[in-house]
């Protein structure tokens, strides 16, 4: 007679036959659907049982949407240990398989023919359709499958099997299926008794010598046994973990059964599809599917490349983005519709045109392959601003210029401005929103490091044809401040800001401290902190950025916004997701933003409860400007010019300025030997740095407001650059002076 081994939490018998002991012939009957996967749950023990650990197999015929023009197809799928496989035709069930529905029904070949698709239910959730049902879906992290059943009570059997297939998939410890160790091993000391004697050793002294090896022997293999058992708990952990975020981001946010988040539920009307479709290309469908979402629970993240078009026109009170934006602008500033829908705001002859260039210059020389893991395998949750890297691992850009990439889109502050002086307080914050978040759209695939600046180190960015002037300087080496001020139209901006880094064997954690201030000239003021920064993979896989966190943008009047940055996790169908609120004194919310840092921002009136089908009508406020098609270091058309040294600029540059650094200027040449040849000689000057400071050096154009307060600008860089007057600045750039090495 068998035991079987029960699961302590439920009644369910791990070696009991499987779901489904009648034979396929009853099963599958002609002019008959396949009973549920409950009715076919009868057998006994006696009835076939099947071997230990294992579940039951499923088959039968579905109906897939392909596409537009061939619309549903019948399919054969084949459900087995969590696997679920389709094709074009029938393929031999087995005896073990329990077949749903009338397999006749469908128009399949009988030659044999390869798997034409394979989802993991491992990663993978699914859902029935609210509107139709026959029809239910499968998600995956890549792809939907849409499908259809002849009848509901088959739908009913196929949901039933997918979640017996995968429930008993996650209630199988993992140990039982993974060899992690012989459980008695035995030692032989026979060997060792033989040479002892041979070697003329007593008896007793021979006795003690076995009895030593065996008990250290039982030691190591008791502490192997608990290591085996950590390993086999952490690998259970890991995979709960991971089922909980399947879950998570397939399942949607209430206990109800096949729930998933709306964002995740399709990506509809992006044309023709091939058989691993998302989603079809049917007006009819997309139609369909957008009434299905709209019912489903709330969420909190929306994917704004599927919902959002790029020219969004709406009903009353709503305009056409580039409408919306032009009219805030001003008529005498206004910005290009057409231009606006590649991402680009368009300045009028009130700011003249700058020609700038358009790449970085070709390396002179072959870039070398360093493995990063080899130079910082001995700073884990060491500080990395204080590790010194080869230039290999830099962009060539230091700090400052990194912090005026934070003013590429500072239309949008022009538009904020104009905003508040028409009256319209709601659509200044918002604006102001969607330029916080804006920051981080030039982040994308940039995993290189800027160049930490020297002790008194200046960048100017002077843009006539955006209409705004920026300056920064290093204020402090220990710790680590960069002070910045820039001057828009009726708007100033400032902060200074210190980067805590760790490394944590995989990836690396930034966290800014400081705060950002943007003041009006009206006197309306907004305040926030950026979120933390990951760079995640450095090992294996690919390596990726992430921001993620909260953000309080505060007023001083009447609104401030709350903003969320969705972390990413391992399996996220959606990432850089940005979600966030506007409220005003009262704590009413007046206003939902969401969107994503890397793409756009968008918002609608009020909490977000009544939001338009599709989210089709949700104005734009901000969109990234589209990425060159080939760039070094994956900069963008804005970062390739921070670095540049326009005609007749040189001469007006303080000593300071980051354009003049050599190795920064090497490094964008492509010259890397002697780049990194300069960064050891300034990395040896940088050291003296804290010498320095610690004798009494103040910057040359920020002060310090009391003792804890933040760097403020004191005015008169651009005075001195307009007479050319450097006297006080020193070469930092150039060779050490016996002073510094004997200070």
């Amino acid at each position: 007679m068998r035991v079987k081994e029960m699961h302590p939490l439920c009644c369910i018998s791990l070696e009991s036959p499987g779901i489904g002991d009648l034979s396929p012939e009853v099963a599958g009957s002609k002019g008959g659907s396949g009973g549920t996967a409950a009715e076919v749950s009868g057998g006994s023990d006696g009835n076939g049982g099947r071997a230990a650990g294992s579940e039951a197999s499923f088959a039968g015929v579905l109906y897939k949407w392909t596409n537009y023009g061939k619309g549903w197809r019948s399919r054969w799928f084949l459900l087995r240990n969590g696997v679920v496989s389709y094709s074009k035709a029938l393929s031999p069930a087995g005896e073990d398989v329990r077949l749903i529905g009338d397999v006749s029904s469908g128009r399949l070949s009988r030659k044999n023919h390869r798997s034409f698709g394979i989802v993991h239910l491992k990663v993978s959730s699914f859902r029935e359709s609210k509107s139709d049902d026959r029809r239910f879906y499968i998600f995956t992290a890549t792809k939907t499958l849409h499908l259809r059943t002849n009848s509901r009570r088959d739908r009913v059997a196929w949901i039933e099997a997918l979640v017996s297939s995968r429930n008993l998939f996650y209630l199988r410890p993992l140990h039982q299926s993974l060899s992690l160790g012989p459980n008695d091993v035995s030692i032989s000391t026979e060997r060792l008794k033989k040479r002892l004697t041979e070697g003329g050793i007593g008896e007793e002294l021979v006795k003690d010598c076995e009895q030593i090896m065996l008990s250290e022997f039982l030691e190591i293999q008791g502490q192997f046994k608990v290591l085996c058992q950590e390993r086999s708990n952490l690998l259970d952990t890991l995979r709960q973990l991971e089922a909980a975020n399947i879950e998570a981001e397939g399942s949607g946010i209430h206990d109800s059964e096949y729930q998933l988040i709306k964002h995740e539920v399709s990506s509809i009307g992006r044309g023709k599809y091939s058989e691993c479709s998302t989603t079809t290309s049917s007006d009819d469908i997309e139609k369909q599917e957008l009434e299905e979402v709209s019912d489903e629970d709330d969420a909190s993240y929306f994917d704004t490349e599927e919902y959002f078009s790029e020219t969004t026109v709406s009903c009353g009170s709503v305009i056409r983005v580039g409408d919306h934006i032009s009219n805030c602008m001003g008529p005498e500033n206004q910005i290009d519709t057409k231009s606006l829908s590649d991402g680009r705001e368009t300045i009028n002859s009130r700011y003249p045109q700058v020609e700038r260039r358009k790449k970085l210059p070709d390396p002179i020389e072959k870039e070398k392959g360093v493995s990063l893991w080899s130079m910082i395998k001995d700073n884990v949750g060491k500080d990395l601003t204080r590790v010194c890297l080869p230039v290999y691992f830099n962009e060539p850009i230091s700090s400052l210029q990194k912090c005026f990439e934070d003013l590429e889109y500072s239309y949008l502050l022009d538009c904020a401005y104009e905003h508040g002086k028409a009256g319209n307080s709601l659509l200044r914050i918002l604006n102001v929103a969607a330029f916080a978040v804006s920051g981080y759209g030039s982040s994308e695939g940039r995993h290189c490091k800027p160049f930490n600046p020297l002790l008194g180190e200046t960048f100017e960015a002077e843009y006539p044809d955006k209409g705004i002037r920026f300056f920064s300087e290093k204020v402090s080496h220990h710790p680590t401040l960069i002070a910045c001020h820039c001057e828009g139209k009726g708007w100033k901006f400032w902060g200074d800001s210190n980067l805590r880094t760790k490394f944590w064997g995989t990836s690396i954690q930034l966290d800014p401290v400081g705060t950002l201030t943007l003041e009006f000239d009206d006197g309306e003021v907004f305040q926030w902190n950026k979120v933390t920064t990951s760079i995640c993979n450095l090992i294996l896989g690919k390596v990726y950025l992430d921001h993620h966190g909260t953000m309080h943008i505060r007023g001083n009047r009447q609104y401030s916004c709350k903003l969320k940055f969705k972390e990413q996790s391992l399996l996220d169908r959606n990432p850089h997701q940005v979600h966030g609120f506007v409220e005003d004194v009262t704590g009413k919310k007046a206003a939902t933003l969401f969107g994503k840092w890397d793409e756009s921002m968008h918002y609608i009136n009020g909490d977000g409860t009544s939001k338009p089908k599709g989210f089709s009508d949700s104005p734009l406020l901000w969109k990234r400007c589209k990425a060159p098609n080939y760039s070094r270091y994956n900069m963008t058309s804005f970062a390739i010019t921070l670095n540049e040294l326009t005609p007749g600029l040189q001469e007006k540059l303080p000593p300071t300025d980051s354009r003049l650094r050599p190795d920064q200027r090497h490094l964008e040449n492509g010259e890397y030997e002697k780049a990194n040849g300069e960064k050891l000689r300034l990395e040896k000057r940088q050291r003296m740095s804290r010498k320095l400071q610690d004798n009494g050096w103040k910057p040359m154009w920020f002060q310090k407001e009391g003792a804890d307060g933040p760097f403020r600008y004191m005015g008169g860089y651009w005075e001195a650059r307009e007479q050319a007057k450097w006297d006080g600045c020193p070469n930092i750039f150039g060779e050490i002076s016996e002073d510094l090495q004997g200070s």
